[in-house]
């Protein structure tokens, strides 16, 4: 069972380094690609498998450190609070922009509304691929403090 989780926890850090990373592209050149979604949601995956079996693992009387249970922890709860501010950002840009509601929107030109729904996109896809980044940090260190 241990070397399920450090498979797991190898496949959850390798997942989200490629997030960040291509997360990080897609959001420096302003164009979402639903493969960030895709290899970010399998990381976000893999981060929630590693966190239950780490917790069977513990209560199959596996002892390990306070420092790594934290670790290993935190990353769910990092990808909880990144959804979070991403579900919010779509009303962030809107706000940054002088919008007070969606009508407002649907009267702008069709070029300003694509060229709205690109900076959204971009902003999401910045918080997630930051996210992801945190992520690999908090994994890198459970693996580290692991016993």
């Amino acid at each position: 069972m241990k070397d399920v989780h450090v498979v797991v926890g190898v496949l959850a850090i390798t997942l989200n380094a490629l997030a960040a990373l291509f997360g990080g592209w897609c959001w420096w050149r302003a164009q979402p690609s639903p493969w960030f979604w895709r290899v970010l949601r399998a990381g976000q995956i893999m981060v929630i498998v590693e966190v239950a079996l780490g917790g069977v693992l513990r209560l199959t009387g596996h002892k390990t450190s306070g420092l790594h249970v934290l670790y290993g922890v935190l990353p769910l709860l990092v990808a909880i609070l990144a959804e979070q501010l991403r579900a919010a950002t779509a009303q962030m840009v809107l706000d940054s922009k002088g919008f007070e509601s969606n009508e407002e929107v649907g009267e702008l030109a069709p070029e300003e509304q694509r060229g709205l729904v690109t900076a959204i996109l971009q902003r999401e896809i910045g918080v997630m691929a930051l996210s992801a980044v945190v992520v690999v940090v908090l994994l890198a260190r459970a693996a580290a403090t692991a016993g």
